[in-house]
């Protein structure tokens, strides 16, 4: 079941359009990935989708069990979230749920239950402004989910943190997709890759692929084989440029991608050519494409 679905959601700045009639069907109790390049339209869906923004044209409907304000059902983490940095932790989350229509006690509650979820219940008596980039990013999510909300929807939330705290915020989303549905934004594909259900890819405001993520993967998964040689590949490259089994090829001046049709009839017609083999291969392996492939590949130009 759909928890938020948008028809022909259209947003013209200036008449530039910045989202251009996007279809959405978000679902209920899974994780769904917004992907696309910088500039896609990602942050201008979520800000209509949140109520932060109205569109120019277009509906976005919410569950209709849910009756009133979709608003009050949505916890939100912007992109760049801005924080009071003489608070507390602690004080913060009550203050959200007080925001959001919670009484000091039953903030209180869910502030201490929250700040264990994201690994905050040592640090709930530190001030904000020295807590680090990770742990802003929990406290940011504490914040989104304070009122129970039936839809997380978070922008880039892994954008700006180094390594460590990345994967801390993608386990605590790990986590998240068995107690709430998920909507998140990202031009990251591997973090989408690890913890969503469904993706949409979108270019210049559009979708351009969508579905579930294992399906997409079985239906544009090709095989590939990459090739390194000693010596330069560039020019024996042309010589295969119109061969039956190939699909696609790049490359450099020792390294060679090949996407391909049929992999036994590849593997055996690089492997018996002399000419490669005179360019002493040194690398051969054979793999599938990634959703980063997809994603460059409907992303390009």
């Amino acid at each position: 079941m759909s928890l938020i679905i948008t028809e022909q959601l259209t947003k013209t700045f200036n008449g530039t359009s910045a989202v251009d009639g996007l279809n959405l069907s978000i679902k209920e109790g899974i994780c769904t990935a917004l992907l696309g390049p910088n500039g896609a339209g990602k942050t201008t869906t979520l800000n209509m989708l949140t109520g932060l923004m109205n569109p120019t044209s277009g509906t976005i409907t919410f569950d209709q069990r849910y009756r009133g304000d979709r608003r009050q059902f949505i916890g939100y983490l912007p992109q760049y979230p801005k924080f009071y940095g003489w608070m507390t932790g602690e004080e913060y989350v009550v203050y959200a749920g007080q925001l959001g229509g919670l009484s000091k006690i039953d903030a209180t509650k869910k502030t201490e239950e929250l700040l264990s979820l994201v690994g905050l219940d040592d640090s709930k008596k530190k001030r904000i402004a020295g807590y680090s980039g990770g742990m802003k990013q929990r406290l940011g999510i504490a914040q989104a989910l304070v009122h129970s909300p039936k839809l997380i929807i978070l922008d880039e939330p892994v954008s700006a943190l180094d390594p460590i705290g990345r994967r801390d915020v993608l386990e605590l989303m790990r986590k998240l997709k068995e107690k709430t549905s998920i909507l998140f934004s990202t031009h990251v594909l591997h973090d989408a890759e690890e913890i969503c259900d469904d993706i949409f890819i979108v270019k210049d405001g559009k979708v351009v692929i969508e579905g579930d993520l294992v399906e997409l993967q079985r239906k544009y998964q090709k095989p590939t084989i990459y090739l390194e040689t000693e010596e330069s590949i560039e020019y024996w490259s042309h010589s295969i440029k119109n061969m039956d089994w190939l699909r696609h090829m790049q490359g450099t001046k020792n390294k060679l991608t090949i996407t391909v049709n049929d992999i036994d009839v590849a593997r055996e017609a690089l492997l018996s050519n002399e000419t490669l083999r005179k360019l002493k291969i040194t690398n051969f392996e054979i793999a599938k494409t990634t959703l980063e492939d997809l994603f460059m590949e409907v992303t390009a130009g």
